[in-house]
């Protein structure tokens, strides 16, 4: 684990023993801080018992504290977390914060920095993986992978590659990436800002705090436009980057659009940490991709079948319905996609999926949402009322010819019937290998 001894004898709280908060209090023991932890599940605070007090911060007087550790999953527009610990005049912090802090006592480093509404996930894998080809030591974390402060520590000139949500940027200040990119920007987790402006700030301020790195931006949307026009005003340029900038092969994981994207910036951002065009171009030819993100789960009859769970909005279930557009060498050019949408729903409307429904033969509504969407399209395309995801997978395995896709691209959260996207993509992967009895593959298409 990341430690340091920076913390050494000073008294820090810890709200939330999940992930990344057991791993900022366990390196902060290992440090010889002071910590105070709680969590409401029992079962989270039992590693605990005996090592630290626990105690809710909610119940402290914090004078004399060095600092506060919060969960990113902790709403801070909501929770009462925030107020207390401000009005003793000091921060709330997550994780990433604790990991910057403990940056002078690591060996000579660089960081970089991924942030973006969509995509980030596969950016940040995407780097990683042409580094550790090129034999550039490195770890992924933050918003993916291991809690940074669980991870062992880089030699010298290692590269910590961060995926950053918002949530994770609201709790961090002074975060210097050498390198900080951004793939895009559109509405999400507008229950936790005041609007979507006050959200782009969010994603904005990770360039804010570096002091003397390169910032690169995918420019094809407003937001991200105007973020990477206020960074030149006020003297520090952006490299611009767009889609059409990768041109060499690529691995068939990143297929679509929205990958394009994510290509584009992995390879400006590897270009600046000093990789060759050739290092890259096999990085990004051999890369096989993330569980849920477009996974080729198997092809069975002729037919594939994509998990895409983690595409939790409709502006990120867009790219995987572009990806498949019809081919006149399949079934004379018809619609071949079998869409599998509905969950938990986070915005009302199609959004930019709308623009793709050509693409779509059919769409299977689940969830709480799947009246709301079978309402939306029918008319538009044929729909098939389902409540289950093994429901939709059955009926789509029946209606799919050779050729087709049945994909599930959600566009919704996961939360009204499974605990996170993982589960629900764990479980559509277990129907289809059930459904069809083939062999599960290992890249997605």
């Amino acid at each position: 684990m990341i430690t340091s001894p920076l913390f050494a004898g000073k008294r820090f709280a810890v709200l939330g023993l999940a992930r990344s908060g057991a791993a900022a209090a366990e390196a902060l023991i290992a440090s010889g801080a002071e910590v105070i932890a709680w969590d409401r599940q029992d079962v989270a605070r039992a590693p605990f018992e005996g090592r630290c007090r626990l105690i809710d911060p909610l119940e402290l007087d914090l004078t004399g504290f060095a600092g506060v550790v919060i969960s990113p999953g902790v709403p801070l527009n909501t929770h009462p977390i925030g107020p207390h610990v401000w009005q003793y005049g000091l921060p709330v912090i997550g994780d990433i914060e604790l990991f910057v802090l403990a940056r002078p006592s690591l060996p000579p480093h660089k960081v970089v920095g991924i942030t973006g509404t969509n995509g980030k996930s596969t950016t940040t894998a995407l780097v990683h993986h042409i580094l550790h080809e090129a034999g550039v030591p490195s770890v992924m974390g933050g918003n993916i992978g291991e809690p940074i402060m669980a991870q062992e520590p880089l030699p010298e000139g290692g590269v910590y590659v961060l995926e950053l949500s918002s949530f994770q940027i609201d709790l961090t200040f002074t975060l210097d990436c050498d390198i900080a990119a951004l793939t895009n920007i559109t509405p999400d987790h507008l229950d936790r800002y005041a609007d979507f402006a006050a959200y782009t700030a969010s994603k904005a301020r990770l360039f804010a705090m570096q002091q003397h790195g390169t910032a690169i931006i995918c420019d094809e949307d407003a937001p991200t436009h105007a973020i990477a026009a206020s960074l030149e005003a006020a003297g520090h340029p952006p490299i611009r980057v767009r889609s059409a900038d990768v041109t060499v092969p690529v691995s068939p994981s990143l297929a679509g659009p929205h990958n394009a994207q994510n290509a584009s910036v992995a390879q400006a951002i590897c270009r600046e940490l000093g990789l060759t065009d050739t290092q890259i171009a096999h990085g990004l030819a051999t890369y096989r991709g993330l569980p849920h993100r477009m996974e080729r789960v198997c092809d069975a009859g002729g037919v594939t079948y994509i998990n895409d769970s983690k595409a939790t909005n409709a502006a990120s279930a867009a790219p995987a319905l572009a990806a498949f557009p019809p081919d006149p060498a399949i079934h004379g050019g018809t619609p071949r996609i079998h869409w599998i949408v509905g969950g938990l729903p986070k915005e009302d409307g199609l959004g930019a999926c709308a623009a793709h429904l050509g693409n779509v033969a059919a769409a299977y509504t689940v969830g709480e949402a799947g009246p709301m969407f079978a309402n939306l399209l029918e008319g538009l395309i044929k729909v098939v009322r389902c409540e289950l995801i093994s429901e939709a997978v059955c009926r789509a395995r029946d209606a799919a010819l050779p050729g087709d896709v049945v994909l599930l691209s959600p566009a919704c959260a996961s939360y009204d019937q499974f605990r996170d996207y993982e589960k629900r993509g764990a479980y559509f992967r277990q129907m289809v290998l059930a459904m069809t009895g083939c062999e599960p593959q290992g890249d997605a298409p």
